[in-house]
């Protein structure tokens, strides 16, 4: 396994590892709330301002950031005017991110092979300073968790009787968003913005199978997610894979196994 050795290798690996701890963490958080799409929006938001970065030669992955944080608070708002039909602040702020990404890209066509590779994921190019940002990102959600542990358990099973109780709802919401959008920022170069919300929800998908309580599930995706990615970048190290598809393409099959193994107990 000479490819072990390799320095840009071993920056996947980290890189990687880190990504598989929060991003499913945090896609527990929007499952169980039925709100898996954010992922799939931030990502295509992000995606707008990598676009921008490019254009303007500032760090991609850190306007991908500003354009995600932008849009986390842009949900929340139009969550709240759109109470009933909560779903079409997603549809729209999509809508938005998409057409600002299409625009950007006739702008700049001179990058667009760069900004490629953040659509399907470049995990290999990752440099020091990713790190540094993915790093930094893992230490903020895994502190905010930790945190407020409680107060999100009950905000995800139940966000009515959480402002009943008192809980500052609108915060809680926004401070779920706002970790959303970093992981997003920070993991569209691993596995790409069309690739992400796999990250997000599959693992999620595959603890609600096999967990029986809600800590079960936050030790189950972060595993399951540590697994995929681990092995979906030996895989692509080996045969020369696109490494963000052997991930994806490896928490599927592991899903459909659990699927299997359900459906085979219950016969």
């Amino acid at each position: 396994m000479d490819i072990l050795s390799t320095e840009f290798f071993q920056r996947a690996l980290i890189g990687g590892v880190l990504i598989g701890v929060t991003a499913p963490l945090m896609g527990l958080f929007l499952v169980l709330r039925r709100l898996a799409m954010i992922g799939d929006t931030l990502a295509h938001v992000s995606i707008a301002g990598v676009a921008l970065g490019f254009l303007i030669g500032v760090y991609p992955i850190a306007m991908g950031l500003v354009f995600a944080l932008a849009a986390s608070f842009a949900i929340e708002k139009l969550r709240r005017a759109y109470k009933t039909y909560a779903e079409l602040s997603i549809a729209i702020i999509m809508s938005g991110g998409v057409a600002l990404a299409s625009l950007l890209f006739t702008l700049g066509k001179g990058f667009n092979v760069n900004v490629t590779s953040y659509l399907f994921g470049s995990i290999y190019t990752l440099d020091n300073t990713d790190l540094i940002v993915i790093g930094a990102v893992t230490v903020i959600v895994l502190f905010m968790v930790k945190l407020h542990f409680k107060e999100l358990f009950l905000l995800t099973f139940d966000e009515d009787a959480a402002a009943v109780n008192g809980l500052p709802v609108r915060y809680f919401n926004i401070m779920i968003s706002v970790l959303t959008a970093l992981v997003i920022s920070a993991s569209i170069k691993i596995v790409g913005a069309l690739l992400v919300s796999a990250l997000l929800t599959i693992p999620a998908a595959c603890s609600l199978i096999i967990a029986r309580s809600f800590k079960q599930s936050i030790i189950t995706v972060v595993v399951i997610a540590e697994l995929a990615v681990i092995g979906g970048l030996m895989a692509a190290g080996v045969w020369n894979l696109a490494p963000g598809a052997s991930v994806v393409l490896l928490l599927i099959l592991i899903l459909v196994l659990l699927l299997a193994m359900k459906r085979g107990f219950k016969i």
